[in-house]
């Protein structure tokens, strides 16, 4: 199969076809949505490191468990799930559910002369350290509607809250996060959290590696 007949599949396809026996197919559903789930993970547990872990779990799981997948919910909502309670459950056990109050920040706007690639990482960095000092449930709601871009529907089944605890959290995680920050998050906001390249590879393979399926795209 080419590399373009791999990405023109479904979710729904490439889980049929998976379940048939073409395990291979298995990496271009954790390509597809390995930067979501990672997201999700870090919004929880709030480290890189053991966000990967999570995402490797989480998809050894939903692999072993792929005959359980009924299609109530999209692909992308029932992994998602496995890998956010799988966090939930990390979290709890190392007593990290701290809540804590957004502070000030100071941050400049962006020029247009050399410094501004040096400036957006800040930002960028600051972003991330904002979002990581809302408490668990608003910032979770957070990462899914504002950096992932889901739709209040899709958050609220990922989440297993309803639409209007989505909306109620999500309203008072942008009052949690300063304006000065909110007003300068831009494109930083949906850089935050990236999970491409060498890092989603690395990922892709571990996962395969535990599955005893070989990497295939590269």
């Amino acid at each position: 199969m080419t590399s373009s007949e791999w990405l023109s599949l479904s979710d729904e396809q490439a889980v049929a076809r998976v379940r048939a026996g073409e395990t291979i197919l298995y990496e271009l559903l954790m390509r597809r949505y390995n930067q979501r789930i990672f997201r999700i993970a870090r919004s929880v547990v709030r480290d890189d490191a053991e966000a990967e872990d999570v995402l490797q779990h989480a998809w050894v799981r939903a692999y072993e468990h792929l005959d359980q997948f009924e299609g109530r919910a999209s692909f992308a909502t029932w992994v998602t799930k496995i890998a956010f309670y799988e966090a939930i459950a990390r979290a709890r056990k190392k007593t990290r559910l701290v809540e804590m109050d957004a502070h000030d920040g100071d941050f400049t706007s962006p020029t247009r002369d050399p410094e501004r690639i040096a400036m957006n990482n800040e930002l960028k960095l600051a972003v991330e350290a904002a979002v990581d000092r809302l408490p668990v449930t608003y910032r979770s709601v957070f990462v899914l509607r504002e950096i992932e871009q889901l739709s209040t529907i899709e958050t609220a089944e990922c989440l297993n809250l309803s639409e209007e605890a989505v909306k109620t959290r999500l309203h008072r995680s942008r009052a949690l996060l300063r304006r000065d920050i909110e007003s300068r998050m831009g494109a930083a906001v949906v850089e935050a959290y990236a999970f491409l390249g060498n890092r989603c590879d690395r990922v892709v393979a571990k996962v395969l590696e535990r599955i005893g399926q070989p990497v295939v795209a590269k």
